[in-house]
């Protein structure tokens, strides 16, 4: 099976900082759409996303799993089903493997959902997202958003949001 890899803030949704609240969550234009167009392409959806800000105690793993419910529900409503969340919920200095740039989160998806991932994709909007995807065996690689072109130390795939990048990949 191959999977589309999701970070979510600032891919799925707005990154308002630290966004745990369902007050705060705003899904990005095109998002459903490209969602979409993943998931009848053949890929899983898997999100993998960092939220250091359990670990820093600004929310709980309760607050965080709330608005994961909450979003896959809002997605699955818009017919998009979301095949797996992985969550990191440690803070920077706490030296775990799950925190992007290091793959765990990608490594342990590939493995409880059979990944094969040499025909996978990873979209993030960080370079830690790119270096996750490649420490993990992901060739295929897309930073987005609209500072994309401008991240230092970064020469792969960009686009504008999810939705371009969707359309470059599948057409």
């Amino acid at each position: 099976m191959k999977a589309a890899f999701l970070d979510r803030d600032g891919v799925i949704n707005h990154d308002t900082g630290y966004t745990w609240r369902i007050d705060d969550f705003t899904l990005i234009d095109g998002c459903v759409d490209a969602l979409k167009a993943l998931a009848d392409a053949g890929y899983a959806l898997i999100i993998v996303t960092n939220q250091s800000g359990i670990g820093r105690g600004y929310y709980s793993e309760d607050d965080y799993q709330q608005l994961t419910l909450w979003y896959l529900d809002q997605l699955q409503q818009q017919g998009v089903t979301i095949t797996a969340v992985y969550h990191c919920p440690h803070a920077p200095n706490d030296r775990c493997d799950c925190r992007k740039p290091e793959p765990g989160l990608l490594l342990r998806a590939a493995q409880e959902h059979a990944i094969e991932m040499q025909h996978s994709l990873m979209i993030g909007d960080k370079l830690s997202d790119m270096q996750a995807a490649q420490a993990a065996g992901v060739p295929n690689y897309y930073l987005v958003g609209p500072q994309a072109d401008s991240v230092q130390g970064y020469d792969g795939k960009t686009a504008a949001s999810l939705w371009h990048c969707v359309k470059q990949w599948l057409m």
